[in-house]
């Protein structure tokens, strides 16, 4: 699962790497010291194969792609064209930042949904009155089996909830394969505004593989088709492998770009205006910082707006559960007498 600590955790690391390479220090004698690093504890491991790969006379590259399930291949991408450059510093620091904004956003997410979560609970807790009601006062009585529908419900319920939390964590974790993460994405785009937050990121994590691989001189086919995987969005990734025939018939990205509904104007625009003005690097660097800003804002104004929609759920259940309570109560105290 990925938790803000982990992700903090994976900016240490590439931070102080990034500060250690920029020093002058050799990349296994800084993996070395940041093994001993006791806050990385949970990458210790990993550090080591990378290590034990490198020492084997594999490239850091080569070595990355050995250590399975641990690095995504955005991270992969840019630390490669890092190492073919000599920037490596230079790449880590941008891993660095990129994480410890995106743990920044995630925490920032789960606060804002702890109270609604909080609420939630409570109300699935107290409703429906009359079983709350018959279980408080089985105990009173000491006819515990009074109590028995209460606790079934809220097992069920309670056992619903966090099954389909686990479930929506399960399938939102990048390291899935990427037919899943293609089901995933298909069914994120039905939600307004989050399939947003969602393409904006995407777009933000291309532009930045671009702009690495554009410094390092990679073609335009390897560069894109590098970029599309790194991006996380198999919709994309599928599209752009597809252009290598046109690239190389004398089509240009740009052109490419405006025949795919996937790219917003803002975007197509942009990258147009770059490639015929010789800025692409400038502009790739822009429009990643753009659609980063833009993809998180998106994201925390979807959190907020889902948190608006179940507290005037659970206030509209709370009013309706209360008054059929009452209004059961005083009948039945009418047909008392």
């Amino acid at each position: 699962m990925v938790t803000p600590a982990e992700l903090n955790r994976r900016a240490e690391l590439y931070s102080q790497l990034a500060a250690m390479i920029a020093a002058g220090v050799p990349l296994v004698k800084a993996l070395e010291m940041a093994g001993r690093n006791r806050s990385l504890r949970s990458s210790q491991k990993t550090i080591l194969e990378l290590i034990q790969h490198l020492q084997a006379g594999l490239t850091f590259t080569d070595s990355m792609k050995h250590v399975q399930g641990w690095m995504p291949e955005f991270d992969i991408a840019l630390l490669s064209v890092g190492e073919e450059t000599g920037r490596l510093d230079v790449s880590f620091k941008q891993l660095s930042q990129y994480y410890e904004f995106r743990a920044k956003i995630i925490r920032n997410t789960i606060s804002d949904l702890l109270i609604t979560g909080a609420t939630l609970h409570v109300f699935l807790l107290v409703f429906p009155l009359g079983l709350l009601t018959a279980f408080v006062l089985g105990i009173i009585n000491n006819n515990y089996q009074q109590g028995f529908p209460f606790i079934i419900e809220k097992s069920i319920v309670y056992g619903g909830l966090w099954g389909a939390i686990i479930f929506l964590i399960f399938a939102c974790q990048g390291k899935r394969g990427e037919g899943w993460r293609a089901l995933v994405e298909n069914l994120s785009q039905m939600i307004p505004l989050f399939r947003t937050a969602q393409k904006y990121l995407v777009l933000a994590r291309l532009s930045a593989a671009l702009h690495a691989l554009t410094n390092a001189g990679v073609s335009v086919i390897k560069g894109w088709e590098l970029a599309a995987a790194a991006s996380g969005s198999p919709r994309l990734k599928r599209e752009v492998s597809a252009w290598a025939p046109h690239i190389e018939g004398g089509v240009t990205p740009a052109e490419m770009i405006n025949q795919v509904s996937y790219f917003p104007e803002t975007f197509a625009n942009l990258y147009f205006t770059a490639e015929n003005s010789g800025k692409l690097d400038e502009t790739l660097d822009r429009l990643h910082t753009y659609y980063q800003e833009e993809g998180f804002r998106a994201l925390h104004l979807f959190t907020r707006i889902l948190n608006g929609v179940i507290y005037a759920i659970v206030v509209a259940l709370v009013a309706y559960n209360v008054i059929s309570f009452y209004a059961g109560y005083f009948n039945a105290a009418m047909n008392a007498f």
